[in-house]
């Protein structure tokens, strides 16, 4: 029995982190069928990547979609060994790529209120969110804030010119 008392810590720990990784593997294939099955359904709504909106472009108004998003503390024990040793952090590309995505649709959502049918001009602005009080551990938490943002409006149909 002494040797449970003594490992237990490392037991406590490798439960926990076994609980991470599970919970957050879950929470990520959810979040993507989410993601999935809302840009199915936003699909009707073009973002469209100009400066200089076309000449029938009207109703203009800014839109925009923000998240917050985190890694699981696995994820983040995992990309830490990654980040010894170098290399590419694979986990912490599905992070971005989730948050990035999941702003885009924001954007989409609050374009569709507003009867809209194209964006254009999005832009995307990104911030690592840490421990402000240390600043030399502002990204330790693998926490990141994604802002898209753009101008939404319809096209206006041409006028039909009498024959």
């Amino acid at each position: 029995m002494d040797w449970l008392i003594e490992f237990s810590g490392w037991i406590i720990t490798l439960v926990l982190l076994l609980i991470a990784f599970f919970t957050g593997n879950r929470n990520e294939k959810k979040h993507y069928e989410s993601i999935l099955r809302r840009e199915e359904e936003l699909r009707h709504i073009m973002v469209v990547l100009v400066r200089k909106p076309p000449k029938n472009f009207c109703n203009q108004h800014l839109v925009r979609g923000s998240v917050v998003i985190s890694s699981n503390y696995f994820t983040r024990l995992l990309a830490g060994f990654r980040n010894f040793f170098g290399g590419n952090i694979s986990a912490y590309e599905t992070l971005l790529d989730r948050a990035r995505r999941e702003a885009v649709l924001r954007m989409k959502e609050e374009a569709a209120k507003m009867g809209s049918s194209m964006i254009i001009n999005m832009k995307f602005e990104t911030t690592t969110l840490g421990n402000i009080h240390d600043p030399r551990q502002q990204a330790a938490n693998g926490t990141v804030e994604v802002l898209a943002y753009g101008t939404a409006g319809k096209l206006r149909k041409k006028e039909q010119s009498a024959a």
